[in-house]
Protein backbone atom coordinates (compact mmCIF):
# COMPACT_ATOMS: atom_id res chain seq x y z
CA UNK A 1 0.00 0.00 0.00
CA UNK A 2 1.26 3.60 -0.61
CA UNK A 3 1.72 5.81 2.30
CA UNK A 4 1.58 9.69 1.29
CA UNK A 5 5.08 11.93 1.83
CA UNK A 6 5.17 13.27 5.48
CA UNK A 7 4.93 16.50 3.88
CA UNK A 8 2.16 16.23 2.07
CA UNK A 9 -1.57 16.67 2.62
CA UNK A 10 -3.21 13.39 2.50
CA UNK A 11 -5.20 12.88 -0.87
CA UNK A 12 -8.76 10.84 -1.61
CA UNK A 13 -6.09 8.88 -3.63
CA UNK A 14 -3.92 7.99 -0.74
CA UNK A 15 -7.40 6.90 1.33
CA UNK A 16 -8.17 4.67 -1.55
CA UNK A 17 -4.98 2.74 -1.75
CA UNK A 18 -4.58 2.69 2.34
CA UNK A 19 -7.75 1.13 2.40
CA UNK A 20 -7.47 -1.09 -0.33
CA UNK A 21 -10.23 0.10 -2.46
CA UNK A 22 -10.94 1.90 -5.66
CA UNK A 23 -10.94 5.75 -5.58
CA UNK A 24 -14.99 5.72 -6.38
CA UNK A 25 -15.83 3.61 -3.47
CA UNK A 26 -13.81 5.69 -1.23
CA UNK A 27 -15.38 8.84 -2.91
CA UNK A 28 -19.07 7.67 -1.89
CA UNK A 29 -18.03 6.48 1.65
CA UNK A 30 -16.15 10.40 1.87
CA UNK A 31 -19.34 11.81 0.85
CA UNK A 32 -21.84 10.30 2.38
CA UNK A 33 -23.16 8.27 -0.32
CA UNK A 34 -24.58 4.60 -0.66
CA UNK A 35 -23.95 1.39 -1.94
CA UNK A 36 -20.74 0.79 -0.28
CA UNK A 37 -20.56 -2.45 1.68
CA UNK A 38 -20.27 -2.12 5.32
CA UNK A 39 -16.56 -3.36 5.92
CA UNK A 40 -15.27 -1.49 2.88
CA UNK A 41 -16.76 1.56 4.53
CA UNK A 42 -15.13 0.79 7.64
CA UNK A 43 -11.53 0.41 5.90
CA UNK A 44 -12.09 3.69 4.14
CA UNK A 45 -13.22 5.43 7.27
CA UNK A 46 -9.96 3.79 9.30
CA UNK A 47 -7.91 4.97 6.80
CA UNK A 48 -9.29 8.67 6.86
CA UNK A 49 -8.25 8.81 10.70
CA UNK A 50 -4.98 6.72 9.88
CA UNK A 51 -3.93 9.45 7.42
CA UNK A 52 -5.52 12.37 9.06
CA UNK A 53 -7.72 12.62 5.94
CA UNK A 54 -9.32 16.08 5.18
CA UNK A 55 -12.19 16.32 2.71
CA UNK A 56 -12.28 19.01 0.16
CA UNK A 57 -14.99 20.89 0.74
CA UNK A 58 -15.65 22.47 -2.67
CA UNK A 59 -14.98 19.02 -4.34
CA UNK A 60 -18.00 17.65 -1.89
CA UNK A 61 -20.18 20.29 -2.56
CA UNK A 62 -19.33 19.48 -6.58
CA UNK A 63 -20.61 15.57 -5.43
CA UNK A 64 -23.38 15.75 -2.95
CA UNK A 65 -24.99 19.62 -4.17
CA UNK A 66 -24.83 20.38 -0.55
CA UNK A 67 -22.84 22.96 1.22
CA UNK A 68 -23.05 21.46 4.44
CA UNK A 69 -24.90 24.95 6.14
CA UNK A 70 -27.82 25.98 7.27
CA UNK A 71 -28.88 30.23 7.50
CA UNK A 72 -30.43 31.00 10.80
CA UNK A 73 -32.67 33.98 10.27
CA UNK A 74 -33.69 36.81 12.45
CA UNK A 75 -35.40 39.66 11.64
CA UNK A 76 -34.38 41.90 14.40
CA UNK A 77 -31.73 44.53 14.77
CA UNK A 78 -28.08 43.45 16.53
CA UNK A 79 -28.94 44.81 19.68
CA UNK A 80 -31.99 42.88 20.45
CA UNK A 81 -31.13 39.82 19.61
CA UNK A 82 -27.55 40.11 21.99
CA UNK A 83 -29.90 41.41 25.13
CA UNK A 84 -32.42 38.97 25.30
CA UNK A 85 -31.72 35.20 26.09
CA UNK A 86 -34.80 34.32 24.13
CA UNK A 87 -32.80 34.38 21.31
CA UNK A 88 -29.68 33.01 22.33
CA UNK A 89 -31.71 30.17 23.68
CA UNK A 90 -32.72 29.43 20.65
CA UNK A 91 -30.17 29.53 18.60
CA UNK A 92 -27.69 27.54 21.00
CA UNK A 93 -30.50 24.56 21.03
CA UNK A 94 -30.46 25.36 16.38
CA UNK A 95 -26.54 24.95 16.59
CA UNK A 96 -26.44 21.83 18.97
CA UNK A 97 -28.96 20.23 16.11
CA UNK A 98 -26.76 21.33 13.84
CA UNK A 99 -23.90 20.16 14.60
CA UNK A 100 -24.76 16.73 15.40
CA UNK A 101 -25.74 16.49 11.76
CA UNK A 102 -21.75 18.21 10.70
CA UNK A 103 -24.02 21.47 9.28
CA UNK A 104 -22.45 24.76 9.95
CA UNK A 105 -24.90 27.98 11.05
CA UNK A 106 -24.67 30.75 9.40
CA UNK A 107 -26.13 33.99 11.52
CA UNK A 108 -28.26 36.29 9.44
CA UNK A 109 -29.85 39.55 11.07
CA UNK A 110 -31.64 42.45 9.78
CA UNK A 111 -30.94 45.95 10.50
CA UNK A 112 -33.16 47.67 8.64
CA UNK A 113 -35.12 47.18 5.43
CA UNK A 114 -32.85 47.23 2.43
CA UNK A 115 -30.84 43.77 4.39
CA UNK A 116 -33.26 41.84 3.02
CA UNK A 117 -31.64 42.30 -0.63
CA UNK A 118 -28.35 41.19 0.84
CA UNK A 119 -30.31 38.27 2.36
CA UNK A 120 -31.98 37.58 -0.88
CA UNK A 121 -28.75 37.55 -3.14
CA UNK A 122 -26.95 35.62 -0.24
CA UNK A 123 -30.05 32.51 0.01
CA UNK A 124 -30.08 32.92 -4.01
CA UNK A 125 -26.03 32.28 -3.88
CA UNK A 126 -26.55 29.01 -3.18
CA UNK A 127 -24.21 29.43 0.07
CA UNK A 128 -26.85 27.37 2.28
CA UNK A 129 -28.87 24.06 1.99
CA UNK A 130 -31.79 25.10 3.27
CA UNK A 131 -33.23 28.07 6.28
CA UNK A 132 -34.50 28.24 9.87
CA UNK A 133 -36.19 32.00 10.63
CA UNK A 134 -38.44 33.06 13.40
CA UNK A 135 -39.56 36.80 14.99
CA UNK A 136 -40.83 37.56 12.23
CA UNK A 137 -43.68 40.38 11.89
CA UNK A 138 -46.20 40.64 9.59
CA UNK A 139 -45.49 42.94 7.12
CA UNK A 140 -41.76 41.19 6.82
CA UNK A 141 -41.05 40.22 3.39
CA UNK A 142 -38.95 36.97 4.00
CA UNK A 143 -41.22 34.68 3.98
CA UNK A 144 -41.69 36.18 -0.20
CA UNK A 145 -38.29 35.86 -0.56
CA UNK A 146 -37.98 32.30 0.92
CA UNK A 147 -41.22 31.47 -1.17
CA UNK A 148 -39.61 32.87 -4.59
CA UNK A 149 -36.14 30.93 -4.19
CA UNK A 150 -37.70 27.45 -3.12
CA UNK A 151 -35.39 27.52 -0.42
CA UNK A 152 -36.23 24.57 2.07
CA UNK A 153 -37.50 26.61 5.51
CA UNK A 154 -38.75 25.37 9.08
CA UNK A 155 -40.20 29.06 11.01
CA UNK A 156 -40.24 29.25 14.13
CA UNK A 157 -43.89 30.75 15.74
CA UNK A 158 -47.44 30.70 13.86
CA UNK A 159 -47.31 32.22 10.48
CA UNK A 160 -48.91 35.75 10.34
CA UNK A 161 -46.98 37.23 7.26
CA UNK A 162 -48.97 39.36 4.86
CA UNK A 163 -46.53 39.38 2.36
CA UNK A 164 -45.24 35.73 1.23
CA UNK A 165 -47.27 32.16 0.25
CA UNK A 166 -50.50 32.69 0.64
CA UNK A 167 -50.91 28.85 1.73
CA UNK A 168 -49.92 28.99 4.56
CA UNK A 169 -51.72 26.20 6.26
CA UNK A 170 -48.35 23.95 4.17
CA UNK A 171 -45.68 26.16 6.04
CA UNK A 172 -43.68 23.85 8.41
CA UNK A 173 -42.81 25.64 11.80
CA UNK A 174 -42.46 25.01 15.45
CA UNK A 175 -44.24 27.10 18.55
CA UNK A 176 -45.26 27.15 21.93
CA UNK A 177 -48.76 26.79 22.93
CA UNK A 178 -49.12 30.78 23.65
CA UNK A 179 -52.36 30.76 24.31
CA UNK A 180 -52.88 28.56 26.12
CA UNK A 181 -49.84 29.50 28.41
CA UNK A 182 -51.53 32.65 28.86
CA UNK A 183 -54.62 31.47 29.55
CA UNK A 184 -52.86 29.16 32.67
CA UNK A 185 -51.38 32.63 33.97
CA UNK A 186 -54.04 34.66 34.19
CA UNK A 187 -56.47 31.75 35.67
CA UNK A 188 -53.90 31.28 38.17
CA UNK A 189 -54.32 35.09 39.34
CA UNK A 190 -57.52 34.57 39.24
CA UNK A 191 -57.51 32.01 41.29
CA UNK A 192 -55.32 33.89 43.71
CA UNK A 193 -57.99 36.38 43.99
CA UNK A 194 -56.98 38.76 41.76
CA UNK A 195 -59.57 40.48 39.98
CA UNK A 196 -58.20 44.04 38.01
CA UNK A 197 -55.75 41.91 35.79
CA UNK A 198 -53.99 44.14 33.50
CA UNK A 199 -52.22 42.67 30.72
CA UNK A 200 -48.64 43.91 28.63
CA UNK A 201 -48.68 42.67 25.40
CA UNK A 202 -46.01 41.96 22.86
CA UNK A 203 -45.31 43.61 19.37
CA UNK A 204 -49.10 42.76 18.09
CA UNK A 205 -48.12 42.50 14.80
CA UNK A 206 -46.23 39.18 16.18
CA UNK A 207 -48.67 36.27 16.50
CA UNK A 208 -46.88 35.00 19.81
CA UNK A 209 -47.67 38.35 20.94
CA UNK A 210 -51.45 38.24 19.99
CA UNK A 211 -52.06 34.52 21.03
CA UNK A 212 -51.07 35.63 24.47
CA UNK A 213 -53.35 38.12 23.99
CA UNK A 214 -56.56 36.23 23.43
CA UNK A 215 -55.53 33.23 25.85
CA UNK A 216 -55.76 36.56 28.41
CA UNK A 217 -59.16 37.28 27.05
CA UNK A 218 -59.74 33.59 27.54
CA UNK A 219 -59.30 32.92 30.84
CA UNK A 220 -60.94 37.08 31.98
CA UNK A 221 -63.96 36.60 29.74
CA UNK A 222 -66.59 37.27 32.40
CA UNK A 223 -64.03 37.53 35.28
CA UNK A 224 -62.91 40.99 35.19
CA UNK A 225 -62.42 44.19 33.03
CA UNK A 226 -60.18 43.72 30.22
CA UNK A 227 -57.03 46.03 30.39
CA UNK A 228 -53.83 45.90 28.23
CA UNK A 229 -51.13 47.85 26.82
CA UNK A 230 -48.85 47.27 23.93
CA UNK A 231 -44.88 46.77 24.98
CA UNK A 232 -42.07 45.39 22.71
CA UNK A 233 -40.82 42.66 24.20
CA UNK A 234 -38.23 44.87 26.16
CA UNK A 235 -37.27 45.77 29.58
CA UNK A 236 -37.92 49.41 28.53
CA UNK A 237 -41.36 48.42 26.74
CA UNK A 238 -42.61 46.77 29.36
CA UNK A 239 -42.15 49.98 31.98
CA UNK A 240 -43.72 52.00 29.19
CA UNK A 241 -46.67 50.27 29.23
CA UNK A 242 -47.05 49.37 33.39
CA UNK A 243 -47.04 53.34 33.66
CA UNK A 244 -49.83 53.67 31.08
CA UNK A 245 -51.72 50.99 32.50
CA UNK A 246 -51.21 53.03 36.02
CA UNK A 247 -52.96 55.86 34.50
CA UNK A 248 -55.79 54.36 33.26
CA UNK A 249 -56.29 52.10 36.11
CA UNK A 250 -54.75 52.79 39.75
CA UNK A 251 -56.46 49.84 41.44
CA UNK A 252 -54.80 47.24 38.86
CA UNK A 253 -53.96 44.27 41.39
CA UNK A 254 -52.38 41.85 39.23
CA UNK A 255 -50.27 41.73 35.49
CA UNK A 256 -49.83 39.53 33.10
CA UNK A 257 -46.59 40.47 30.98
CA UNK A 258 -45.98 38.97 27.61
CA UNK A 259 -42.07 38.33 28.20
CA UNK A 260 -39.93 38.04 31.44
CA UNK A 261 -38.13 41.06 29.94
CA UNK A 262 -41.33 43.30 30.09
CA UNK A 263 -42.40 41.80 33.80
CA UNK A 264 -38.96 43.16 34.81
CA UNK A 265 -39.73 46.68 33.55
CA UNK A 266 -43.23 46.21 34.36
CA UNK A 267 -41.57 45.73 38.55
CA UNK A 268 -39.83 49.02 38.35
CA UNK A 269 -42.13 50.83 37.70
CA UNK A 270 -44.85 49.52 40.22
CA UNK A 271 -42.02 49.70 42.94
CA UNK A 272 -40.96 53.49 41.82
CA UNK A 273 -45.44 53.84 42.49
CA UNK A 274 -45.12 52.55 46.10
CA UNK A 275 -46.40 49.48 44.96
CA UNK A 276 -45.23 46.48 46.47
CA UNK A 277 -44.84 42.79 44.31
CA UNK A 278 -46.79 40.59 44.93
CA UNK A 279 -48.65 42.27 48.04
CA UNK A 280 -49.98 45.14 45.87
CA UNK A 281 -49.62 43.78 42.30
CA UNK A 282 -48.63 39.90 41.62
CA UNK A 283 -46.34 39.84 38.39
CA UNK A 284 -46.73 37.06 35.68
CA UNK A 285 -43.94 36.69 32.62
CA UNK A 286 -43.45 34.68 29.78
CA UNK A 287 -40.61 32.74 28.98
CA UNK A 288 -38.56 31.46 31.87
CA UNK A 289 -35.55 32.43 30.34
CA UNK A 290 -32.18 32.24 31.71
CA UNK A 291 -31.19 34.39 34.11
CA UNK A 292 -33.92 36.86 33.69
CA UNK A 293 -37.03 35.18 35.79
CA UNK A 294 -34.77 33.86 38.91
CA UNK A 295 -32.54 36.86 39.07
CA UNK A 296 -35.85 38.86 39.51
CA UNK A 297 -36.62 40.68 43.02
CA UNK A 298 -38.75 38.81 43.29
CA UNK A 299 -38.07 36.27 41.22
CA UNK A 300 -40.62 36.11 38.82
CA UNK A 301 -43.37 33.72 38.37
CA UNK A 302 -43.46 33.00 34.63
CA UNK A 303 -44.51 30.74 32.18
CA UNK A 304 -42.49 28.13 30.56
CA UNK A 305 -41.62 27.21 27.42
CA UNK A 306 -38.52 24.99 26.03
CA UNK A 307 -36.80 27.32 23.93
CA UNK A 308 -34.03 25.86 23.71
CA UNK A 309 -35.60 22.51 22.87
CA UNK A 310 -38.07 24.49 20.31
CA UNK A 311 -34.46 24.85 18.40
CA UNK A 312 -33.34 21.45 18.14
CA UNK A 313 -37.04 20.48 17.19
CA UNK A 314 -36.54 23.48 14.44
CA UNK A 315 -33.36 22.25 13.21
CA UNK A 316 -34.40 18.42 13.41
CA UNK A 317 -36.99 18.97 10.81
CA UNK A 318 -35.63 20.91 8.28
CA UNK A 319 -32.65 18.14 8.24
CA UNK A 320 -35.35 15.51 7.87
CA UNK A 321 -36.26 17.10 4.85
CA UNK A 322 -33.09 18.03 3.40
CA UNK A 323 -31.85 14.47 3.86
CA UNK A 324 -34.55 12.10 3.19
CA UNK A 325 -36.35 11.59 -0.44
CA UNK A 326 -39.30 13.17 -1.62
CA UNK A 327 -41.58 10.51 0.34
CA UNK A 328 -39.60 11.80 3.05
CA UNK A 329 -40.17 15.54 3.04
CA UNK A 330 -41.44 16.87 6.23
CA UNK A 331 -45.35 17.02 6.53
CA UNK A 332 -46.35 20.49 5.90
CA UNK A 333 -48.28 20.67 9.79
CA UNK A 334 -47.42 22.52 12.96
CA UNK A 335 -45.41 21.72 15.83
CA UNK A 336 -46.92 23.05 19.12
CA UNK A 337 -44.99 22.57 22.16
CA UNK A 338 -46.39 22.80 25.24
CA UNK A 339 -46.15 25.20 28.49
CA UNK A 340 -45.60 25.20 32.18
CA UNK A 341 -46.46 27.68 34.73
CA UNK A 342 -43.46 27.68 37.01
CA UNK A 343 -44.84 29.83 40.21
CA UNK A 344 -42.24 31.90 42.16
CA UNK A 345 -42.59 34.87 44.89
CA UNK A 346 -43.61 37.74 42.65
CA UNK A 347 -47.19 35.97 42.31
Amino acid sequence: MTEPRPDSRPTLEAVAAHAGVSRATASRVVNGGDGVRAHLADRVRTAIRELGYIPNHAARTLVTRRTGAVAVIIPEPEIRVFSDPFFSRQVRGISKELTSHDTQLVLLLVEDRGDYDRIERYLAGGHVDGALAFSLHADDPLPAIIGRLGMPTVFGGRPGWTAGPAEQDGVAYVDADNRGGARDAVRYLLGQGRRRIAHIAGPLDQTSAADRLSGYRDALAAAGPELFAEGDFTPAGGARAMAELLERDAGIDAVFAGNDLMATGALRVLRESGRSVPQDVALVGFDDAEPVAESADPPLTTVRQDIEGMGRLMARLLMDSLNGGPEERIAPRPVITATELVRRASA
